[in-house]
């Protein structure tokens, strides 16, 4: 069954403003809303960075059906995991079986600034994802756990208040290692859209069959979950304009490596053309080609579609997708 979700853009709107789309989301027909977890976001001008498991008891309270969870958080400098499985379990105590904590490596942008460390490299930041995973879920199915890992320790450490069956666990991957660990370990496999057909084809995909494989599973036994960057309005030229918000998306792992200050990263992201900024997203006025564009996500085998829309008025595009573009995907795809 193909789940169509709703990405909850926390670098762009205020928590308030946040709370009362992802309702409307919910409303309109969406199956999940996913928060990002920034500490620090894309721009400094007119840019938000809520907390967001604060953000998610918020909005299980304010929604009754939809999955609600983290795309991604990092359960490994800002926070130390057994803090992140507390509150993730209380969340999941509160919204029974709607609740998915989606994990990633990090970025220095929101780390660095928020603690002070040199950032480490991928090795290390491997190595604590890699921890964090196995700690939490001792900690959600576990009393008195004892742990002595390379990077974390707990002693004789309990989650009083935890839910009946462990949080789902979504690995985010760029690359292979995580894309294998994924398939190892995790309940769920994360990556975005809008990069090389090769990178899904040729190492994200194979190499989560590959971890799957090592663990007795296949691909059936994990959610494949993929943020689709979308903008479609029926003005193709606003759709166009609303991608310069999030210009930043396209800057290349080496014009934005090293900088973690907002106002520097909104620089960087202001000298791009239009048609750089827009990219990394699916730019469309028309449902019939939007859906064409959408459908190779689908052929590859993901399950799980998170959209992500660049413009300010999130509502109109909300009610906009669900009446033009989800029907269509849901008859033709199932």
């Amino acid at each position: 069954m193909l789940k169509l979700g709703y990405k909850a853009s926390a670098e762009q709107f205020g928590p308030r403003e946040l709370l009362e789309f992802s309702v409307i989301a919910e409303q309109v027909g969406f199956d999940s809303v996913m928060v990002s977890d920034h500490f620090q976001p894309w721009r400094h001008t007119d840019g938000h960075a809520p907390y967001s498991l604060a953000w998610l008891a918020a909005l299980g309270e304010r929604t009754t059906r939809v999955d609600i969870g983290t795309s991604v958080a990092t359960p490994t400098f800002r926070y130390h995991p057994s803090i992140v499985a507390q509150a993730m379990g209380t969340l999941a105590c509160l919204n029974p079986g709607r609740v998915i904590l989606g994990v990633g490596t990090g970025e220095s942008m929101n780390e660095v600034p928020a603690t002070g460390i040199k950032w480490p490299k991928f090795k290390e930041r491997f190595g604590r994802l890699r921890e964090s995973c196995e700690l939490m879920r001792r900690l959600w199915t576990e009393d008195r756990v004892t742990y002595e890992g390379e990077y974390y320790r707990t002693e004789n450490a309990t989650i009083y208040d935890k839910p009946d069956e462990p949080v789902p666990i979504y690995v985010a991957a760029a690359g292979p290692t995580a894309s294998r660990f994924a398939g190892r370990v995790a309940d769920g496999f994360i990556c975005t859209s809008g990069k090389s057909p090769d990178l899904y084809r040729e190492t994200l995909l194979p190499n989560l069959q590959i971890g799957l494989e090592r663990s007795g599973r296949s691909l059936d036994d994990i959610e494949k979950t993929i943020e689709m960057k979308v903008s479609f309005d029926t003005d193709r030229d606003q759709a166009m304009q609303d991608t310069s918000y999030w210009a930043a998306l396209a800057l290349s792992p080496d014009e934005k490596m090293g900088v973690e200050d907002p106002t520097e990263m909104e620089k960087l992201a202001d000298a791009l053309p239009l048609e750089r900024a827009a990219s990394r997203w699916i730019v469309s006025d028309d449902p019939d080609e939007h859906i064409e564009r959408i459908a190779p996500y689908i052929e590859f085998g993901f399950t799980h579609l998170v959209f992500h829309a660049p413009g300010p008025d999130q509502e109109r595009f909300l009610r906009l997708y669900s009446k033009e573009i989800l029907p269509r995907l849901r008859k033709q795809f199932g």
